[in-house]
């Protein structure tokens, strides 16, 4: 078979090991032939490829971004998109696409998939806020990342008996900020399924010094949101799928807290930092296995579908599930976090 890939959305890291897995697999055990779109669906529209052959992923097991490169690119938010995606791969002699990516690249997929487009999913997300699927890859090494950092500011803030606020990923879900924020002793964990108090985030802040531990940190996921009336939040610009791009909450919260508390108050925004490098060993593993299962689903012609993570097993569940809905944050995880705050 001739398989088309691509990757779309945010880069994360292991993508390069799905890439890889697809077509070590799709090569020395089915025969297959490898085309590479280039900046997502972007590519697919505008017939930019690149050849992949298994000497061509040779050492890219461990590199973090994606050799395909991505976008943000939606081919039905363009005038003959979806029309122009099912000509580039008629021209390519494409018998099945796989599609690396998170809800909204899965979304064009099972738009095109209800079209008839041989396509497979694999899921990509870094706030692990697919339902379909208990983890995805990416996300382990972003909290890793974000403990690590949150580490580090613990000593600084100790030094200067300072509240430090630290702004992670999580546009609609909270587990980087609340999974990073347990491992690494936050104070407080602000995430977007529960709009925040900010003058009971200081107050507690309050109480916390006048117990006598005069250094703090605040984690805060880029998507929270305050309580409706207690802070004024700026307006921001809409990406190809209409989400807001985010990201400075952090400053605004640092700011309050200062101003309600007169402590000494800085902020650290992690931003792309969590997206990039070297995958975990976790990571690494989880994306191989979405990419052989990716492959052998190919091959089953089970097009329609995604590949997914449940009870330790890769299963098959249908695109139109993978993007029903998000997966927020497990309530009682924020419990957990709870016991520590103030």
């Amino acid at each position: 078979m001739r398989v088309g890939l691509l990757t779309g959305g945010g880069d994360c890291p292991g993508l390069n090991a799905v890439i890889r897995a697809v077509v070590r697999k799709g090569a020395q055990h089915y025969g297959d032939e490898f085309v590479g779109f280039l900046d997502g669906w972007r590519g697919v529209i505008e017939n930019h490829t690149m050849p992949l052959d298994v000497e061509r992923c040779r050492g890219i097991l461990p590199r973090g971004g994606t050799i395909l490169g991505s976008s943000r690119t939606n081919p039905f938010k363009v005038d003959g998109g979806p029309d122009a995606v099912e000509a580039t791969l008629r021209s390519q002699s494409i018998d099945a696409l796989v599609a690396i990516g998170g809800e909204d690249t899965l979304g064009v997929a099972r738009q095109l998939s209800d079209q008839g487009v041989s396509v497979i999913g694999v899921p990509k997300t870094i706030d692990n806020d697919l339902s379909a699927t208990e983890v995805t890859f990416g996300f382990h090494t972003a909290v890793q990342i974000a403990t690590d950092a949150i580490d580090r500011l613990h000593t600084t803030a100790e030094s200067h008996d300072r509240v430090m606020v630290v702004e992670v990923m999580g546009r609609h879900a909270g587990w980087i900020a609340t999974t990073a924020g347990i491992a690494g002793g936050a104070a407080e964990i602000m995430v977007p399924e529960e709009p925040f108090d900010i003058q009971a985030v200081a107050d507690r802040l309050k109480a916390r010094h006048d117990k006598g531990r005069f250094a703090s940190l605040v984690v805060v996921a880029e998507g929270a949101t305050p309580v409706e009336g207690s802070m004024v939040l700026q307006s921001r610009d809409k990406d190809a799928f209409g989400h807001v791009r985010l990201g400075g909450i952090g400053n605004l919260v640092a700011e309050e807290i200062e101003s309600r508390t007169g402590f000494e108050t800085r902020v650290t925004i992690l931003g792309h930092v969590q997206r990039g490098g070297t995958p975990t060993a976790y990571d690494r593993v989880l994306a191989t296995r979405f990419g052989v299962a990716a492959i052998d689903a190919v091959h089953d012609e089970a097009f329609g579908s995604m590949v997914a993570l449940h009870a330790g097993e890769i299963i098959r569940v249908s695109l139109a599930d993978a993007v029903a809905e998000l997966k927020t944050i497990d309530p009682r995880l924020l419990e957990v976090a709870r016991v520590f705050s103030g």
